[in-house]
């Protein structure tokens, strides 16, 4: 028993080793991209804080989804909080499971490059929204008679720039239209369902870059092929030469008409 957990102690160890060398290459080659998604996280959540400033409290509109459902309470709002935590942090150990198990489906840094992009497209269009309609909050924190409803206006930039983390990331007002909580989870989700079920082998592709030798195996196997029935894919000198096969099909029908 002893020599079994060490041998497969060994065989994660090494599989530790190889996914983080492999992992630093693709990083080395995709780090300004995931720069990029992390540092426009600080910018939506200065853009939030902004509109903060802006916000004024008033009654809160009507909506179907208050009369189904109804509010948890002032005492526990932390249950929203707890359950995207929860989504959050097991998403984020999720991505990174290619290090400990045998399946791979994807490179841990190309998948952060992908929910990231998404990320910020979502965010970009969140920012307009909430800064061209601006409504009053129905939370808590945002009702009249609130000391967090309208914030005064600030004392120096820095105060803005700082945007009072984390109590001015969770006690946000007027940043409504669509949550970002649902953001996230839904591109949590999402790739998950496209990455991480069993459908993913036939159904979609993997996030796995090919090597010089796959690349070549590939392009063996599939020329000549026929591409969604329309188009001829040639190897020809390297280059990949693309003819219509509607076009010889015509020229084929016309020559067996003249002759």
């Amino acid at each position: 028993m002893t020599l079994y957990i060490g041998c497969e102690a060994s065989k994660i160890w090494k599989r530790i080793c190889a996914e983080t060398s492999s992992e630093i290459n693709l990083l080395l080659d995709n780090w300004k991209y995931i720069l990029a998604g992390v540092i426009f996280q600080y910018v939506h959540g200065l853009a939030a804080r902004g509109v903060h400033y802006l916000h004024r409290p008033g009654p809160t509109l009507q909506d179907l989804g208050f009369f189904i459902l109804p509010e948890l309470g002032q005492h526990k709002a932390y249950i929203s909080e707890t359950v995207f935590s929860f989504v959050f942090l097991s998403f984020f150990l999720w991505t990174f499971h290619p290090f400990i198990f045998k399946v791979k489906k994807f490179h841990t840094v190309l998948i952060w490059c992908r929910v990231l992009a998404f990320l910020v497209a979502s965010q970009t269009l969140r920012i307009f929204t909430f800064y061209f309609t601006q409504l009053p909050g129905p939370n808590y924190h945002c009702r009249a008679g609130s000391k967090l409803a309208r914030l005064p206006e600030p004392d120096s930039v820095l105060e803005v720039l700082l945007i009072n983390f984390p109590q001015g990331a969770i006690y946000g007002c007027g940043d409504l239209i669509f949550s970002s909580h649902m953001i996230f989870t839904l591109v949590f989700v999402l790739t998950y369902q496209k990455y991480g079920t069993r459908r993913t082998n036939g159904s979609y592709p993997l996030l796995l870059p090919l090597s010089a030798k796959d690349k070549d195996n590939k392009t063996k196997e599939e020329n000549p092929k026929l591409l969604n029935g329309n188009s001829l894919t040639l190897q020809i000198g390297g280059r990949e030469v693309k003819a219509m096969a509607r076009f010889w099909k015509t020229a084929m029908q016309t020559r067996w008409i003249l002759q």
